[in-house]
């Protein structure tokens, strides 16, 4: 049983100033330089002119030959428009190309690392405190403490453990899920070095959502911690890497954020296990490449990064933007926002994707990513109207545009496709004019060249898929990595089986996220849930009811390609095919028995899974050691008086005459007034009353007292 002298989750406030930014005047730097920042790479300037000239002299010759291709359209509208659309998608995968080898560059001079920081060797020693920051909204709490458990003990083992709190910050509203956040806090406390260094903080209104959460720590406790390291409800990070990267912000004083690399583990599903291991496997080049030519105008993404707290106080106070949502409102992806003023009040912004230690998990099927999908869409197509933010460097605008483009490349190739079939209707329909008014020796014989088309795709699919040959020889390279991920054969079969299906779900993702960006632009805000992170299978009636239009589209397509000519359908039967099967496809892929088949098979492995760090053997072992967990928050607060008496201490002060009235707090109250059991308030009760209700101390004395209906309900707060 927990001490029942417990009765605060907090330490005392130390607030810190926080003032919002205007995004039309100059920021206050307080004397930091802007352009060139002690911890600026050499030659960077360098870099960038290689990635950039590199995808425009690439995006230059692929459009000169597609032009060539159609030369028998001339200047047609339809010819244009198809030039305009493929030059932009192709600037878009050259870009990818470029700062891919710039990232295999980097890999074989000294393996991505920065700052000075260390990836072995003794742990330096630190001066100052650091909080780690944990927001969580709805989840389970028993998935969120597994993670959060590993880290306390991987923290003691360090020997620097005294130098980091943890605060969970919940912003969660289900009433249930908020006890069992306050119990499993209390069951934490039984440690000693939890009870010293484990805070708990809920907020009562959401504002701003994730962004609001940190800012509100900020505010209140920041003044007491030179840095703070901000987690996801599902981030795993080792206790060493911490130390070393709290170490790096010590040691670099004009440096704001140093992000990690989140590498993704815990995949179940097939589609999960093909999300990680294309993070595993590409991922490293991939950062390694925007870290590279980034330098210190890095990014930041929100979680498993370490911030300077003075930094975010001073520069990252977020405004709200005019109008309503979805393009009004606070901002959505605010990290980054919060990144890209940072840079502009002269902090440097750091990648370092060397360091391992750093995890996370990934939505388990199609339609969860695509949840998550719509909120980040919306909010990166929010960013469109900071790009123009006074004082910005260009290339923390280039981030916005990059984020801008990962969305609005879908409906850009839905567009190349259909003028495809356009021009090949036109070409199919077409009657040419074999003499010109000029005289000329030589008809004029207009034609669609089918070797050059061929070559073009050849080159299109080379530029493609260079970041996963380059990829594939960094990780052979390095002899233990290729053998922890199943050895040549099995890693080159996995790539293969990774593109194949990843090209099959890509014509889905295109009308998913142009379905997204049809309904942001209709005005539909995409709304707060909490992420699904367990089983993604779905009833197939569900799955045929979510994705038969995806189907018919494809059916359509073939059709239309089908009419005009064999070779054209022939030419889009990478495209067609994964609509066609679009239902099977979704249903297979986020099912864990295929997850499992691989896996047996030694496919889609990562070297996480073959060779598990010390961490995710911590974690694994909290999996394997369930804690109890209770099922209801009315009877478990009746039963425990140490969880009740922590719960007092979390609540707001009561309302003061004046002040805005709750009406479910109002209906609550009265409902729970006049209910003669627990059971009969529970069942009155809505789910926005009974959170009100729970934030009342005399509701809860009210509570305490209320008599129980059934004995078999007062045996405890655990369920079984």
């Amino acid at each position: 049983m927990t001490s029942p002298h417990i009765t605060t989750f907090l330490p005392p406030e130390s607030p810190l100033s926080m003032p919002v930014q205007s995004l039309h005047k100059a920021p206050e730097r307080h004397g930091r330089a802007f352009w060139r920042l002690p911890t600026t790479p050499t030659l960077l300037w360098l870099r960038r002119l290689f990635v950039f000239g590199m995808a425009f002299a690439l995006t230059a010759y692929s459009v000169v030959k597609i032009n060539a291709v159609f030369n028998s359209l001339g200047t047609s509208l339809l010819g244009m428009v198809m030039l305009g659309l493929f030059t932009i998608l192709s600037f878009w995968i050259s870009l990818s190309c470029a700062s891919a080898l710039g990232g295999f560059w980097s890999m074989l001079r000294h393996g991505g690392l920065g700052l000075g920081i260390r990836r072995t060797g003794p742990l330096p020693e630190l001066k100052s405190r650091t909080a780690i920051l944990l927001p969580t909204y709805n989840e389970p709490p028993q998935r969120v403490m597994l993670n959060l458990r590993a880290m306390l003990k991987s923290l003691q083992e360090t020997g620097r453990g005294e130098h980091f709190d943890i605060f969970i910050l919940s912003d969660t509203t289900n009433p249930d899920i908020w006890v069992q956040e306050e119990q499993a806090v209390l069951d934490l406390h039984q440690h000693a070095y939890a009870r010293q260094h484990l805070f708990y903080r809920r907020r009562f209104k959401n504002t701003d959502r994730k962004a609001g959460n940190i800012a509100d720590w900020v505010t209140r406790f920041g003044g007491a911690y030179p840095a703070m390291l901000t987690l996801d409800a599902d981030s795993l990070m080792d206790g060493s890497l911490i130390v070393r990267m709290a170490a790096a912000m010590e040691q670099h004083e004009q440096v704001g954020l140093i992000q990690s690399l989140p590498v993704i583990v815990g995949g179940q599903t097939l589609f999960a296990r093909l999300q990680q291991f294309a993070g595993r496997v590409y991922g490293p080049l991939i950062a390694q490449g925007i870290a590279w030519w980034h330098g210190s105008e890095g990014n930041y993404w929100g979680h498993n990064a370490i911030i300077r707290t003075q930094a975010f106080a001073e520069q990252a106070g977020l405004p709200h933007l005019r109008g309503k949502p979805p393009f009004g409102g606070h901002i959505l992806s605010h990290d980054f926002i919060e990144a890209a003023l940072m840079r502009r009040g002269g902090w440097a912004i750091h990648m370092v994707p060397g360091l391992m230690g750093s995890y996370e998990e990934s939505p388990p099927s199609l339609t969860d990513i695509a949840v998550r999908d719509r909120r980040w869409c919306q909010g990166n197509l929010q960013h469109a109207r900071i790009l123009f933010t006074k004082g910005m460097h260009w290339v923390s605008r280039s981030h916005m545009l990059v984020g801008i483009g990962s969305y609005i490349m879908s409906p850009l190739w839905l567009l190349f496709l259909l003028f495809g079939i356009l021009i090949a209707l036109q070409a199919h329909f077409y009657h040419p004019e074999y003499f010109s008014t000029q005289r000329s020796l030589y008809p004029h014989w207009p034609h669609v060249d089918p070797i050059l088309a061929r070559l073009v795709f050849i080159q299109t699919m080379v530029v493609l898929l260079a970041p996963k040959a380059l990829a594939f020889l960094a990780i052979c390279f390095d002899k233990q990595e290729r053998q922890q991920a199943g050895g040549v054969i099995r890693l080159s079969i996995s790539i293969i089986l990774e593109t194949l299906l990843g090209a099959l779900i890509a014509p889905i993702a295109m009308l998913i996220q142009t379905s997204a960006i049809l309904s942001i632009l209709l005005g539909r805000d995409s709304g707060w849930s909490a992420q699904n992170r367990d089983d993604g299978s779905l009833p197939w009636g569900d799955t045929i009811r979510k994705y038969w239009l995806y189907s018919l589209f494809g059916l359509i397509l073939s059709a239309a390609a089908w009419s005009v000519s064999l070779a054209l359908f022939l030419w889009m039967l990478p495209v067609l095919v994964g609509l066609l099967i679009a239902i099977p496809l979704v249903g297979l892929t986020g099912s864990r028995f295929w997850g499992t088949w691989a896996r047996k098979a030694g496919l889609l492995l990562i070297p996480e899974e073959t060779t598990p760090p010390p961490i995710l053997q911590r974690a694994a072992e909290e999996r394997n050691h369930p804690h109890p967990v209770i099922l209801e928050a009315f009877h478990a607060l009746r039963s425990n008086t140490a969880l009740r008496h922590a719960h007092l201490a979390t609540l707001p002060p009561p309302r003061k005459a004046g002040e805005p009235i709750s009406v479910p707090l109002l209906t609550g109250s009265l409902k729970l007034q006049e209910s003669p059991t627990l059971e009969i308030a529970l069942a009155r009760l809505t789910p926005a009353e009974k959170a009100a209700v729970l934030s009342c101390q005399s509701n809860i004395a009210i509570l305490a007292d209320l008599p129980v209906s059934s004995p078999n309900l007062t045996d405890g707060p655990y369920g079984s």
